[in-house]
């Protein structure tokens, strides 16, 4: 079961997970009620099925899994070593197959323009914590945010990642959150991936990437290692 934030057709719309998917694998285990890794779900050239991006360098080549969708997404999956017998003949041994037990995807986008002073009137201006998880994380040429505030019934909230908004800094992004006035009902989290491809190229060195956002106690920022994804 997985309960929703229901998003519209708006790319900014904040899709809110509390549960996970079905298993194709009929073995009971509590851990699998729980993510263990989060991924990008991408294409390659010689592939005609998806992969799963780990990290920067680790590809995992799932065995069951034939289609995911028509675009590239990030996904929290529950996955794990794929037998010897799950394995296809065509597959090489050097590839990392895995079983994956359940996915699902995130909302993913890309990040928005600096408008000046427009920005708060434009992308929100109300307050959100960044929540230190292994899923917030800079990887694969994605920042993905977990971030927790105040959620009520049926309103969806928008969520925005600004670049270019410092002229000494390229490297400074800012997450506005616009909460459409829905300020009770409980605190819950939320999850999204922007898209980092529109930040100057790093030219294979590894920058500091600073993340800013309005927090229920003033201005933070934080900073994670990035460097452009090949």
């Amino acid at each position: 079961m997985k309960t929703i934030i229901r998003s519209s057709a708006c790319a900014a719309a904040v899709l809110l997970l509390a549960g996970v998917s079905c298993s194709k694998d009929h073995t009971y285990d509590s851990r699998l009620l729980y993510p263990n890794a989060l991924v990008t779900v991408k294409m390659l050239p010689d592939s005609r099925h998806p992969v799963l991006q780990l990290d920067d360098r680790t590809v995992l080549y799932p065995v069951n899994l034939e289609k995911y969708g028509n675009r590239e997404v990030r996904a929290l999956i529950n996955f794990r070593e794929a037998k010897d017998s799950e394995i296809p003949l065509a597959m090489t041994a050097e590839r990392q197959a895995v079983f994956v037990h359940w996915i699902d995807s995130i909302l993913t986008k890309g990040t928005v323009p600096d408008l000046g002073e427009e920005n708060r009137e434009t992308y929100g201006r109300d307050p959100v914590e960044i929540v230190n998880s292994w899923e917030t994380v800079v990887e694969d040429g994605y920042l993905t945010l977990r971030f927790r505030t105040w959620w009520g019934q049926g309103v969806t909230h928008y969520v925005n990642l600004v670049v270019g908004s410092d002229p000494e800094d390229p490297y400074k992004v800012v997450f506005y959150h616009d909460a459409r006035d829905d300020f009770r009902g409980r605190m819950g989290d939320g999850l999204v991936a922007f898209r980092l491809s529109d930040l100057p190229d790093t030219g294979g060195e590894e920058v500091e990437l600073t993340l800013e956002w309005t927090s229920f106690s003033g201005t933070k920022t934080t900073r994670f290692k990035y460097c452009t994804r090949p």
